[in-house]
């Protein structure tokens, strides 16, 4: 018999006793830096000291949260991409998310306070009318009046995991009511044609009603194509049973939707995934970034997703293969120097071993049953948060997966 193969398999063993979790509302949350060994004690002050690093630390080196004053609605605050000095409604749903799973009322509040007030369009002749401008100035003016949906996916599930958490309050603040208008708008808004930009856009619904699947973009030149890293079924799940009723049948295949499109998208060896791609799961490279059909900074959070949705809902034993595949991929091209982009079969296309990469791999680890897995937590608990210029998207991924990996990103109020 194959001494390598009982080993391995006592190993596997051994790992699923190990296992440590938390249950909340029916769920079980894997703690996988407790399964690496690590004290509660230790895995709470990393979560707090990288969370005050990223949210309170110095401005000029560390912090990605900027307070902005206040207006009739109360205190105002955005996250600052520094490199490329703007806002986005990817950065500020994101922190929202990250405020109401800590229990962070009031910078929820601020984030979500200067999304209305600057990001969000209320002209109903405009072609993004009910959706949020994904790139603004830090004055609010508008980069980019189009909207990027994996904003408005945040955006969505935040409000209804605050609304749970804190109860609902008036004006802008009644999440359950905010999020519902969302949703429902995600779904069904009927096409615009009107001026964006100074071009003429017809603007149609965030989610492709016939295949049930979110957009690349609702601009009608390129909504006919999809973004991997944007789908998110463990969210669906949620809407599935928080939005208006006449919807919610509607997100639930939109799940099941988004699982089977992981499986198609996923390369077959490495399961690498492109940053863009074509309902039918195969790569797309668009006129203006050829390289987005290769695994490049989207398609790193592709992984997160699948593994996030496992974590929640167990509906989908593909996604453990897939995350098995993707950290075996990565360990073979060297755990501390894999690189950031590469051919969707594997062959490097750039240098580099970045924090928010190294979040997604460790996150992965949530659906994996390899024995390797553990390793890819180990690697990310040794990361420091970032600082500098390209701080931005390496801190929103790093402060996630650190909620991930250690069973606090979690489902509220179901």
């Amino acid at each position: 018999m194959n001494t390598r193969f009982i080993a391995a398999s006592l190993l596997l063993v051994l790992l699923a006793s190990c296992q440590t979790s938390t249950k909340s509302q029916g769920i079980s949350y894997r703690n996988l830096f407790a399964e690496a060994g690590y004290s509660q004690e230790a895995i709470d002050k990393k979560i707090e000291s990288t969370f005050q690093h990223l949210f309170h630390g110095n401005k000029e080196n560390e912090a990605v949260y900027y307070e902005a004053g206040e207006n009739i609605n109360g205190k105002l605050a955005y996250i600052f991409d520094v490199n490329n000095n703007d806002v986005r409604s990817e950065g500020m749903s994101y922190g929202m998310m990250i405020a109401v799973q800590l229990n962070k009322k009031e910078i929820f509040d601020a984030l979500w306070n200067w999304s209305k007030t600057y990001m969000q369009h209320t002209n109903p002749n405009h072609p993004a009318y009910g959706y949020f401008a994904w790139s603004l100035t830090t004055q609010g003016k508008m980069n980019d009046e189009m909207p990027a949906p994996d904003g408005e996916e945040y955006y969505a599930t935040a409000l209804y995991f605050a609304a749970a958490r804190w109860g609902n309050g008036k004006g802008i603040y009644h999440y359950k009511k905010e999020a519902d208008e969302l949703t429902r708008q995600l779904r069904n808004r009927t096409a615009i044609t009107g001026t964006a930009g100074g071009r003429t856009i017809t603007g149609l619904s965030l989610f492709d009603r016939e295949h049930v699947m979110v957009r690349f973009t609702p601009d009608s030149i390129n909504a006919a194509h999809t973004d991997a890293s944007y789908h998110l079924p463990a969210f669906y799940e949620v809407w599935a049973k928080k939005s208006p009723k006449e919807d919610q049948a509607f997100w639930q295949k939109a799940a099941a939707v988004s699982r089977d499109y992981f499986e198609k998208a996923a390369h077959p060896q490495t399961a690498l995934t492109p940053d863009y791609g074509n309902f039918d799961g195969s790569p797309w490279a668009s006129g203006w970034r050829p390289v987005s059909a290769t695994f490049s900074y989207d398609a790193w959070r592709t992984a997160m997703n699948w593994s996030m949705d496992w974590a929640w809902w167990g509906k989908d034993k593909r996604a453990i293969d897939r995350s098995n595949r993707l950290l075996t991929f990565f360990r073979n091209e060297g755990l501390s120097t894999y690189g950031n982009q590469y051919t969707l079969d594997g062959k490097k296309l750039g240098d580099g071993r970045p924090v928010g990469l190294v979040a997604c791999n460790a996150t992965a680890a949530l659906a994996a049953d390899s024995p390797y897995a553990i390793e890819f937590v180990k690697a990310f608990w040794e990361c420091e948060p970032p600082t500098g210029r390209y701080r931005y998207y390496d801190a929103m991924l790093m402060m996630m997966a650190l909620l991930h990996c250690s069973g606090e990103f979690k489902v509220i109020g179901l």
